[in-house]
């Protein structure tokens, strides 16, 4: 498989997501945390039934395979699996908490930071080797980070919790690649909702009835949660995670143009320069990809 595939599949999995808004603003009636619960669920009910029904074979030879597995890769498995699950929700659990009651801004800016935690936790843990041009790059984002959270010190602190869950949900799936990608993101998004469904009761509001919210919610479910995250875990199989990380800034480029272009909301010229300096950074950290005819292969296996 070409490498250039699987910065595809990252590339495809953070554009899509940039266009998140679009899904969301028709639903600005409803609570966050609604949309959180239904969006978990329904995607739970769907990525079931297609494992049931059309995937019972990819299943079972997981299932022999695991149980083939030594003790020590069993629970390597369940550890990356179930804790990159658990990584999941607590970031989609402070990420409603920070845009609600916190702000728009600190939850963007998690996602801007998002990127320079990945790499370094990568560098950290897994032993990925950086080019001095891909520190380069980091540094570049670093900057732009900071130009963006002047005067806003307070939503560093928030965006830095919601930025290192999600980041240690990267760097976790990069070693989980034992099992099929649909299957473990299957079982994730089971364990998410487990965890979810004791604060359901207390904390949901009225069965929603118009068919705005289901039409929306199915969007959501669809595009904006199975098919990117399926693809995100895909990517990881074959490029390390911190090129998947960096990925994360097309992300809330994205969105910032289509604050800028769609909704007509005021940008300043700070913001402006920021958001090119991030540009610059993920053209210069992947720039072996970008600008070479003969992209080098990445090992797609990890020792566990």
């Amino acid at each position: 498989m070409r490498p250039n595939n699987y910065y595809l599949a990252a590339f495809s999995a953070f554009f899509i997501w940039g266009f998140f808004s679009l899904a969301l603003k028709p639903l600005h009636n409803y609570s966050s945390l609604d949309i959180l619960f239904y969006r978990v669920f329904f995607s739970v009910a769907l990525m079931v039934i297609i494992n049931v029904i059309f995937r019972r074979n990819v299943m079972l030879q997981n299932w022999n395979y695991f149980k083939a597995m030594t003790p020590k890769q069993k629970r390597s498995v369940i550890v990356l699996t179930l804790g990159g699950g658990l990584f999941l929700s607590s970031n989609w659990f402070v990420f409603i908490y920070v845009m609600n009651h916190i702000s728009v801004k600190a939850a963007s800016l998690a996602y801007l930071i998002c990127p320079i935690l990945t790499t370094i936790l990568a560098f950290v843990l897994l032993k990925e080797q950086l080019s001095k041009w891909q520190w380069f790059a980091v540094s570049i984002g670093a900057f732009s980070c900071v130009l963006l959270s002047l005067n806003h010190f307070e939503d560093i602190f928030y965006s830095l919790i919601t930025a290192a869950t999600y980041a240690m949900y990267l760097v976790s799936q990069r070693k989980n690649s034992e099992l099929d990608k649909f299957l473990v993101l299957t079982i994730q998004l089971v364990f998410t909702a487990i965890i979810l469904l004791p604060f359901y009761p207390k904390h949901s509001g009225a069965l929603p009835t118009e068919s705005l919210f289901y039409s929306c919610l199915l969007i959501i479910v669809v595009f904006f949660t199975i098919i990117p995250l399926f693809l995100n875990l895909y990517a990881l199989k074959g490029i390390n995670s911190s090129a998947v990380g960096i990925m994360i800034y097309i992300n809330p480029i994205i969105g910032f143009m289509l604050a800028l272009f769609y909704f007509h909301e005021k940008v300043s010229t700070l913001q402006l320069f920021s958001y090119f300096l991030i540009i610059i950074s993920i053209i210069v950290f992947n720039k072996k990809i970008i600008f070479s005819k003969k992209a080098k292969i990445v090992p797609a296996e990890i020792v566990i």
